[in-house]
C-alpha cells in the first residue's frame, strides 16, 4: 500500500480488526520511510462492476460515489451512520450478485431509489430529483403526490 505522505510503496500493517460494519477490515499502517501513520479499509468484491450511461458510455463502478450521493441525499436527516453503511454495502451485495458484470445507471439509480424509500422520504425525494432530473417545481410536486396515500389526497381528515 503506497503512503499518502511520501508515496512509499513499502508501507507495513500494524494492526488489523474488522470494522465497525462488520464487512470490511480496517488495517492502521505505518511507513518506515517518514514515520507516517494511516488507516486503509479492505472489503470483498465479488466481481469488477460496470456502469452502463445512458449514452452508451461505460465505467467503473465506483463504490465511493454511490456512497457520496447517498450522503448528500442523507445530509441533515436523523439516520444512523451504521446504517447508512449497511444501506451502501446492501446495495453493493445486490448489484455483485446479479450475476451481470455490465450494470444499466437506470438499475443502480432503482435500486438506490427503493433502497432510500424504506429508510427516508426525504432522501429519497432528493435523490429522485436528481436521478430523474426535476426541472421545475411541479415536478416535485407531482412525484410528491405519487408518494401520498390514495386515501390521504381524496379525503383528507378534517381538523378538530
Amino acid at each position: 500500500m503506497r503512503c499518502p505522505f511520501c508515496g512509499n510503496i513499502d508501507t507495513q500493517v500494524k494492526d488489523s480488526r474488522p470494522a465497525e460494519d462488520h464487512v470490511s477490515i480496517r488495517r492502521r499502517r505505518f511507513c518506515p520511510a517518514c514515520g507516517g501513520r494511516f488507516t486503509t479499509y479492505e472489503r470483498v468484491q465479488l466481481r469488477d462492476l460496470v456502469v452502463v450511461k445512458t449514452n452508451g458510455r461505460r465505467e467503473d463502478f465506483d463504490r465511493d460515489k454511490l456512497e457520496r450521493s447517498i450522503r448528500i441525499a442523507l445530509q441533515k436527516r436523523p439516520i444512523d451512520p451504521d446504517r447508512i453503511e449497511q444501506m451502501i454495502s446492501g446495495i453493493v451485495r445486490r448489484l455483485e450478485s446479479m450475476g451481470e458484470t455490465d450494470i444499466p445507471s437506470k438499475t443502480v439509480g432503482e435500486i438506490v431509489m427503493e433502497s432510500l424509500a424504506r429508510i427516508d422520504t426525504v432522501a429519497y425525494v432528493r435523490f429522485a430529483s436528481v436521478y430523474k432530473n426535476f426541472q421545475a417545481a411541479d415536478d416535485f410536486d407531482k412525484f410528491v403526490s405519487e408518494l401520498r396515500p390514495e386515501d390521504a389526497v381524496t379525503n383528507p381528515k378534517p381538523d378538530a
